[in-house]
C-alpha cells in the first residue's frame, strides 16, 4: 500500500496533468519540482521510490549534506531560497540549478566558484511582481539590464525568470499576476535571449500559473506536508 508522500506525489502530478489539458498545454511540459526543504532525508527516498527526481530546497548546508547522503540517485537539485555571500561557493559547486538569482554580485560569485569541469550553472532571476518591500527579487523595470548583465558570465546559463507572487486565492487574480512574468518573459525572448523556464506556481496557486505557460512548479507542502520543523 502507498505512503503518503507516494499518494501526495500522485494526486499533484495528475492534476498538473490534468492542468496541462484544461489550459491546451503539451503533456509533460511542466516539470515538477518536489521542495524538500527542512524535510528529512526518509522522506526524500520515501519521494524518489516514488519516481520522483527533481528537489528543490532552500538552504544550502541542510541540501548539501542531503545531495552528499543521496549521491547515486541520478537526482537534479535546484536552489530556490536567498543566497548568502559565503554560501556561493556551496551552492555553485553542488546545484545543478538557482532560481533565486537577483544581485549581480552573487552572479559573479556563482560564475566563480562554478567548476570549469561541470555544465554551466542553470539560473533563473527572481522578479518580485508586486514590488513587496521584504522579499527578495529584482523590479520588472530592471530586468533587462539585469539580464545583459549575465551574458558576460560564461559557467553560468539564464534559462529563464521565477517568481513568489503577493498570496491570492481568486483563480482569476492569480493568474493576472502570473501573466506579467509570462509577458516579461516574452519581452526578453524577441530581445534574443535564449529562454526556457518560467519557474512559477506553489501548492496553492500552481494551476493558475500553468494557465499562464509555467514550464516548472515548485511544490513542497501538497507533497510532504507541512515542514516538520520551522526557522
Amino acid at each position: 500500500m502507498p505512503n503518503l508522500i507516494h499518494k501526495h506525489l500522485l494526486q499533484v502530478k495528475t492534476q498538473i496533468i490534468e492542468a496541462e489539458h484544461r489550459f491546451q498545454r503539451l503533456n509533460h511540459s511542466v516539470k515538477l519540482i518536489a521542495v524538500s526543504k527542512s524535510q528529512p532525508i526518509q522522506a526524500i527516498k520515501e519521494a524518489i521510490d516514488a519516481g520522483q527526481f527533481v528537489f528543490g530546497e532552500n538552504y544550502a548546508q541542510e541540501a548539501v549534506e542531503k545531495i552528499k547522503q543521496l549521491q547515486g540517485n541520478d537526482l537534479e537539485w535546484h536552489f530556490l531560497g536567498g543566497i548568502q555571500s559565503n554560501k556561493t561557493k556551496l551552492i555553485a559547486e553542488n546545484f545543478h540549478w538557482v532560481h533565486s538569482l537577483c544581485a549581480v554580485k552573487t552572479a559573479a560569485r556563482l560564475n566563480k566558484y562554478r567548476a570549469v569541469n561541470l555544465q554551466p550553472l542553470n539560473v533563473c532571476i527572481q522578479i518580485n511582481l508586486d514590488q513587496e518591500p521584504n522579499k527578495a527579487g529584482i523590479y520588472l523595470e530592471d530586468l533587462t539590464a539585469f539580464a545583459q548583465s549575465l551574458e558576460k558570465l560564461p559557467y553560468l546559463k539564464l534559462r529563464g525568470l521565477m517568481t513568489i507572487p503577493k498570496k491570492r486565492t481568486k483563480f482569476s487574480a492569480q493568474r493576472n499576476s502570473f501573466k506579467k512574468l509570462r509577458l516579461a518573459f516574452i519581452k526578453l525572448q524577441q530581445l534574443g535571449f535564449k529562454i526556457d523556464t518560467l519557474s512559477m506556481g506553489m501548492s496553492d496557486d500552481f494551476v493558475a500559473a500553468i494557465a499562464e505557460e509555467s514550464t516548472c512548479v515548485r511544490i513542497g507542502t501538497a507533497i510532504f506536508g507541512r515542514r516538520p520543523s520551522s526557522r
